[in-house]
């Protein structure tokens, strides 16, 4: 088994609002996901839903691929995402029971899957990645090309076993951010968002992770992907990523998405310094 699909289940036509504001954003935590994949072996299949008319819209992309291992990727930079909307739910009930009847073994990962684990596998879900998830998609797809798999030693992850949920440890969030690949950004087609952007806008915006979490414990704040540790990558690596996003992309305008930008003093200086030296 070394072919997995990536799907992830925000579909902008379900959210009048952000449909008609035109401003969309790539699924940035399903292109890390994808990457991290490819970088230890994976072959990647991807389908984007952002412009899918439903979650139908799936089934000939999976059908073509005939992947072992589908998997719904939620983008957990995008406070979009983390709304319980009942109809992105429902959609990604709807694209689970598509991959199952079409015997692929099917991963859920978002911040209401993570709340919501046992709905989800009730839905037909086989795994729910509870927290971060690169680190724990990778070890069960490892496991999962394995002759005789050990789920139970796994942590982050729910699923059923013999009729009962199981919920395993809570795994540890990356610290080191630096050792993840960019997001697989050749995997999407970004002409749709280019256009839909200067449509609206006039210009084209794309999105940026500097760091994950937050410190702090906002009583309104969803914790699930990421709790209440906060990690940095470095300024260098930020900007690397920021001239190669202009090099590709043209794109005019960035957005930083992370929970709260600039908390160390320290790193903006340093970030701000290199913004200089660069010209960007």
């Amino acid at each position: 088994m070394k072919t997995v699909f990536f799907t992830h289940s925000y579909f902008l036509r379900f959210d009048p609002k952000q449909w008609a504001t035109g401003q969309p954003y790539a699924p940035l935590g399903t292109l890390y996901a994808a990457a991290w994949l490819r970088l230890h072996g994976y072959t990647i299949s991807f389908f984007d839903t952002m412009f899918a008319e439903g979650p139908e819209a799936v089934q000939a992309p999976v059908e073509a691929a005939a992947p072992a291992v589908f998997v719904i990727y939620d983008d957990g930079f995008n406070y979009l995402t983390k709304m319980c909307l009942e109809n992105m739910r429902n959609a990604a009930f709807e694209m689970i029971r598509i991959a199952k009847a079409k015997g692929c073994t099917v991963i859920v990962s978002s911040s209401d899957s993570t709340d919501h684990f046992d709905t989800y596998l009730h839905a037909g879900a086989d795994f729910i990645l509870l927290g971060e998830a690169e680190q724990t998609l990778l070890a069960l797809c490892n496991a999962l090309a394995t002759d005789q798999p050990d789920f139970f030693g796994i942590e982050g992850l729910a699923f059923t076993s013999n009729g009962a949920v199981v919920k395993t440890g809570r795994r540890s969030v990356l610290k080191d951010l630096d050792s993840l690949p960019f997001p697989a950004w050749d995997i999407i087609d970004m002409t749709p968002y280019q256009q839909m952007w200067y449509k609206h806008a006039g210009y084209f915006s794309i999105n940026m992770a500097t760091t994950r979490g937050c410190p702090f414990k906002c009583n309104w704040c969803a914790k699930h992907i990421y709790g209440n540790r906060y990690n940095s990558r470095s300024p260098q690596r930020v900007i690397e990523e920021i001239k190669m996003l202009q090099d590709e992309f043209a794109c005019e305008h960035i957005w930083f998405c992370d929970d709260i930008f600039g908390l160390k003093p320290g790193w903006v200086k340093a970030f701000a310094d290199l913004v200089g030296q660069e010209e960007l």
